[in-house]
């Protein structure tokens, strides 16, 4: 195997990496959530918060730009 396709990413690696941010974004969120019921804050409040998260704010970052990457390795296998 020639180091240009050990370099390449395949499109199922993309949505491996995008299933994984979007997993561990959820596991932020709900159990934000827990702590926030067993605290009585109001739901709200607390997405309202989760909202300026800063790792949040990086995993949709990251999913942005993972996505912009599927988009153009979808377009260019359909291209070939």
């Amino acid at each position: 195997m020639s180091d240009n396709q050990e370099a390449t990413v395949s499109l199922q690696q993309v949505e491996e990496v995008i299933a994984g941010l979007e997993q561990y974004r959820e596991r932020i969120i709900n159990d934000s959530l827990e702590m926030a019921k067993k605290v009585k804050l109001p739901k709200k409040q607390v997405m309202a918060k989760l909202e300026q998260h800063p790792e949040i704010a990086k995993i949709d970052q990251a999913l942005k730009n993972v996505r912009s990457q599927q988009a153009a390795m979808a377009s260019s296998s359909t291209a070939e």
